[in-house]
């Protein structure tokens, strides 16, 4: 049995773009998953409101006024209708189970595209992780070089300041000379 190969629907930067970090999880909103499975967010919510016990806390979450608001700051909107309340965002997790509640063949499909840009992004900060701790590193020494720089210019300007009398001469030949 051969696998089938599933061509995206969508270009991956346009799914990228709609990842949000929240909560420190990577999350997308129910709006643009809603747009992205070619269904309306009421009948997304719909489906998820039916089978409440696939979606547990961890899976899907109802943004605060505050996070809300704050989202909204981030592109554009218009002033005027809109949402009533705060939207609901998804996990990975909550993605994975929207598969099992949305059965349409573009859901599927931009399902699994979804989960595989997600496990890229895993993957890529997991790579750079030790990247960015190598850059610690190497912060804390240049800021331990400048306090050691800062010092050796503390003693020389102590240095200066001292006051250097006439010195006496070495040698054979008299001090009057």
């Amino acid at each position: 049995m051969t696998a089938k190969k599933v061509l995206p629907i969508i270009p991956d930067n346009i799914v990228v773009n709609k990842i949000y970090e929240l909560r420190g999880l990577k999350v997308m909103l129910d709006s643009d998953l809603a747009a992205l499975y070619g269904v309306e967010t009421k009948r997304l919510n719909e489906q998820v409101g039916r089978n409440p016990d696939r979606f547990p806390e961890d899976f899907m979450f109802q943004l605060t006024d505050e996070e809300w608001l704050n989202l909204k700051s981030q592109f554009a909107t218009s002033s005027w209708g809109g949402r009533r309340k705060p939207p609901f965002v998804f996990t990975e997790h909550g993605i994975l189970m929207l598969s099992s509640v949305l059965n349409s063949k573009q859901a599927i499909q931009v399902n699994i595209q979804i989960v595989r840009i997600l496990s890229r992004i895993r993957q890529f900060i997991i790579d750079n992780g030790e990247l960015k701790l190598e850059i610690e590193e190497i912060k804390k020494k240049l800021n331990n070089h400048d306090k050691n720089i800062e010092l050796v210019f503390t003693y020389l300007d102590k240095l200066i300041d001292k006051k250097i009398g006439p010195r006496k001469r070495i040698g054979y030949m008299p001090d009057d000379l």
